[in-house]
């Protein structure tokens, strides 16, 4: 196993996300805890020693089943990290009480690491208003008298969003916790969101480093260009390879929910065989041959912006769109439009067409704006 150095810790680079434990009947809010527990002492005897749970997933019993797999090993074996449900508007008023509660669900006195959940257009003026929800002066207490060790904060926000919270809570935050892969380190703005954190010296913790197994399956198209970049390596581990070579990332989480999976990725992680920059941009060109398909060619060069009546942002509507389409689904575009008056969303687009006259991509946005608009993914 390798691993990566936090503040004097050796912590494991491969995490076990507990989010897609095995289920049965594939009811996600059943979990097989044999099967579960089976994994999580395989994934322990192997050298994995960061755990990650929340609040919500497996229907609120994901924190639950972690908590009685880990409970047969010293505490001070793992390193534990779980997060404050701050995506439920119906939570931001209740920290104190779901953190206690959450205490109980692991069966623990402290955790290692504790995160602010999901930082996003929707939660960020409920983050930051303090003295409304005062969910930010809890965790901090809570770290203070030694029930939290490390505090951060995962982000599915944009990087106007990211850069709020930075502005606001940087100085205390130990780990920023980013969906994170080789299609996102573009796609979703990841090297800028790598950079900003390096220049305040965040560690970098990644999620979805295979996009929900996405980048697992890959057609075969690409599998045959991935061959060429290191024809030892299938797409999964060449995947979580970019990601090793990135300096900043500590800690790659992974929900697995198998033993297959768990033997292939302790196997990955096995050695830390990052790739060269060579073969980085390899990869950075499949991805871009992968995100042309269904996507618009939006450059946000913003030509569009100043001709639009309703001032829609444009390139930020087309890129929660690309997400959207790319993604067949998922909840980061949904999630972004919610936060957004109605009068902002891709339904207030008059189709004038102005913004098209001027669009060096010759994009058809006020199309493009129908189709999001009445596809069901403006709500």
């Amino acid at each position: 196993m390798i691993y990566r150095d936090f503040q004097g810790l050796k912590l494991s680079a491969l995490g076990f996300g507990a989010m897609r434990l095995p289920v049965i009947d594939d009811d996600d809010a059943r979990i097989d805890e044999p099967a579960a527990c089976r994994m999580i002492d395989k994934a322990m005897s192997n050298g994995i020693n960061y755990y990650d749970t929340a609040w919500g997933y497996h229907g609120e019993n994901s924190e639950i089943v972690l908590g009685k797999a880990l409970s047969k090993y010293p505490r001070d074996n793992f390193y534990l990290a779980t997060k404050f449900p701050g995506y439920d508007p119906a939570n931001w008023s209740k920290v104190e009480e779901i953190f206690e509660r959450q205490l109980e669900k692991l069966g623990v006195e402290y955790f290692d690491f504790y995160l602010f959940h999901n930082v996003c257009e929707m939660n960020i003026d409920a983050y930051l208003d303090d003295e409304k929800y005062g969910i930010y002066s809890y965790l901090m207490k809570q770290k203070e008298n030694g029930r939290i060790r490390h505090l951060g904060f995962s982000c599915h926000g944009n990087m106007d969003v990211l850069k709020r919270f930075l502005d606001a809570y940087g100085d205390d935050m130990e780990f920023c916790q980013l969906q994170m892969n080789y299609l996102d380190w573009t796609f979703q703005r990841g090297k800028e969101k790598v950079e900003l954190l390096d220049k305040r010296n965040i560690p970098v913790w990644v999620m979805e480093p295979l996009r929900g197994g996405k980048l697992a399956n890959v057609d075969s198209q690409y599998e045959e260009m991935m061959k060429k970049i290191r024809s030892d390596e299938d797409p999964a581990s060449l995947a979580f390879r970019f990601l090793q070579s990135i300096p900043s990332v500590t800690v790659i989480l992974s929900g697995m929910s198998s033993d297959e999976q768990l033997d292939k990725n302790l196997d990955t992680f096995s050695e830390d065989k990052g790739l060269s920059d060579a073969e980085r941009k390899s990869l950075l060109d499949i991805a871009d041959k992968m995100l042309s398909i269904g996507t618009v060619p939006c450059t946000a060069c913003h030509y569009c912006v100043s001709h639009c009546p309703q001032e829609l942002d444009i390139p930020h509507l087309i890129a929660l769109y690309n997400e959207h389409a790319y993604t067949g689904g998922g909840f980061i575009a949904p999630m972004a439009l919610s936060a957004l008056p109605e009068d902002k969303k891709p339904s207030a687009c008059i189709a004038c067409r102005s913004c098209e006259q001027v669009c060096p991509q010759q994009i058809k946005i006020s199309e493009v704006m129908h189709d999001f608009a009445h596809s069901g993914r403006d709500t």
